[in-house]
């Protein structure tokens, strides 16, 4: 009887020795992901976090990455406000670059890559040049999908204007009515530019100051 009870006193400590290394927490890192290799020579490829770059070895045009941040594409701050003159010249010299007629040349595969930067860096520019898909991108960055607005939740003041911009342009009846249309227009949209500038800038420091509380 003793021996049986030893027995199972012995089977039950095994258990829970058992137990306790199962529930214990293992010192295991994050797997790495394989470093990247050339599509083309097989060599090692150092990460761009995908900004378009060539293999060190046989200098062959790399796939572009998923989702990269357009921004840091175009070498921009990640800011409502932007420098666009410092866009422009990263635009220029990216499509330099990675202009499909330089790959005529090379594997089809390449040729192909080049088609997909050069589509994606049109997309960037286009996306960050004009400040409503500027500021959309930017919500979407931050997981702010933005409301479906009809014209029915805008303000009343703003429709009205709209009404007497479009009323303006039916009546205009020579090119320096037209002008002055255009004109209003370009000092509305600025104005309307400066005063998403500072929400965005606004939004920015309240969160940095609440980040500094919590810390």
């Amino acid at each position: 009887m003793q021996a049986a009870l030893r027995q199972h006193l012995g089977g039950a400590r095994w258990a829970l020795r058992v137990s306790e290394a199962a529930l214990r927490p293992r010192c295991v890192g994050p797997a790495s992901p394989p470093a990247p290799r050339c599509w083309s020579c097989g060599g090692p490829v150092p990460s761009a976090a995908g900004l378009p770059h060539f293999c060190p070895g046989c200098r062959a045009l790399q796939p572009p990455g998923p989702r990269p941040d357009l921004f840091r594409l175009m070498d921009c701050d990640r800011s409502f406000r932007l420098d666009v003159q410092r866009l422009q010249r990263r635009f220029r010299s990216l499509q330099r670059a990675l202009h499909p007629d330089r790959f005529g040349q090379r594997p089809p595969k390449e040729q192909h890559y080049s088609e997909q930067h050069s589509s994606l860096v049109n997309k960037a520019y286009q996306t960050l040049l004009n400040p409503l898909s500027r500021g959309l991108y930017l919500l979407e960055l931050n997981g702010v999908e933005p409301a479906q607005e009809t014209d029915c939740d805008a303000d009343s003041e703003f429709l009205m204007e709209i009404m007497e911009i479009n009323e303006k342009l039916a009546e205009s009846k020579n090119e320096d009515s037209l002008e002055e249309t255009e004109t209003l227009i370009k000092v509305k949209r600025e104005e309307l530019t400066k005063e998403v500038t500072a929400a965005f800038e606004r939004e920015k420091t309240c969160f940095l100051s609440q980040e500094l509380r919590g810390r």
